[in-house]
């Protein structure tokens, strides 16, 4: 007799093998949710909705720093993104360059989240531009984000205004209320509020306008892709059935070479077409994402870290205290 579960995830190509059936994780049966991330980590964090879902790394750790054991991470990362590409700017700021950003009025969704960590880390490791130099307009009200169900209070010497329910960041950027963005979410969720199309809109841009050369100067300087998403189940259940930990990770092992055959089939197709050159057909040959703690120590390291030195965590977290012991050495 199998586990019943409820799992709710983000749709992507390295998740939708689970969601549609093709790749099942052994002895259970799963009822699926898709949610956007936004939605699915505050359910998560407030009301424990979902037995299994995908988790912001940067709240789990908090919640984790807190004392909060209700959920057990599983080294599972779903979505990975340089974040700095994020960054979008007014055009008429005077922000030509990352150190421009210093005295800026500053939109974030959710001050913790896991992508304003990493663009903040960013422009304080590589250019010099600490937290405390800009000013942070919150969009996501306490009732209905991660900072509200995981405590969150401002970092000393950093100043973070909630924005009212009356606007938003989208509307505040285009009356020149903000100069930036770490990043704009437009989504329709139950916790976003912004609507306006500003990456179309002339008086936009990004911070660094060549994101591919960001990108792989990034990489390799640093060898860190980003991680955003990892998985986690609620822990009485992990105690309960500790074979669970495994099986899921396992299915999502599987799910991920799915998605990478499928990304080689697209790739042997072009490269019969001629369309790509042999180089670029050998680069995009190698695997992109990889799932536990052992690929990504250095990563996740950097992630801990720049959540204590940004005032999130009072400690760096160790990743033994975040994901499930017999996980660790996959």
């Amino acid at each position: 007799m199998k586990l019943t579960l409820s799992i709710a995830t983000d749709t992507n190509p390295r998740t939708r093998p689970i969601m549609d059936g093709a790749v099942e994780i052994d002895g259970v049966d799963l009822i699926h949710t898709a949610l956007h991330p936004s939605e699915m980590f505050w359910r998560q964090l407030k009301f424990g909705d979902f037995d299994v879902s995908e988790m912001s790394f940067s709240s789990l750790i908090k919640a984790v720093a807190r004392g909060d054991d209700s959920w057990v991470g599983i080294p599972v990362f779903t979505t990975h993104h340089f974040f700095q590409n994020w960054i979008l700017i007014r055009k008429d700021a005077g922000i030509e360059k990352p150190e421009d950003m210093r005295g800026k009025r500053i939109g974030v969704p959710e001050f913790q989240q896991t992508a304003a960590v990493w663009s903040r880390g960013m422009l304080k490791h590589e250019f010099g531009v600490d937290q405390t130099e800009m000013e942070y307009f919150m969009e996501r009200l306490p009732e209905t984000s991660h900072g509200g169900a995981t405590g969150f209070q401002p970092p000393p010497g950093v100043t973070v205004n909630q924005i009212p329910i009356e606007t938003n960041i989208g509307e505040m950027l285009l009356d020149g209320e903000l100069d930036a963005t770490l990043l704009y979410l437009s989504r329709p969720n139950l916790v976003d509020r912004s609507s306006a199309d500003l990456w179309n809109h002339p008086n936009f841009g990004y911070l660094f306008p060549d994101p591919e050369a960001e990108s792989l100067r990034y990489y390799q300087k640093t060898n860190i892709y980003p991680i955003n998403h990892t998985m986690v189940i609620r822990r009485t259940l992990a105690e309960e059935h500790p074979w669970l930990l495994l099986n899921i990770l396992k299915a999502f092992n599987k799910a991920n070479e799915v998605a990478n055959q499928q990304r080689l089939e697209h790739i042997d197709y072009y490269r019969a077409s001629g369309l790509i050159s042999a180089d670029a057909y050998k680069a995009l040959s190698e695997p992109l994402v990889e799932h536990g703690v052992k690929a990504n120590r250095e990563t996740l390291e950097a992630a801990t870290l720049y959540s204590y030195e940004q005032g999130l965590t009072p400690r760096q977290v160790a990743l033994d205290e975040v994901f499930a012991r017999n996980t660790l050495d996959h």
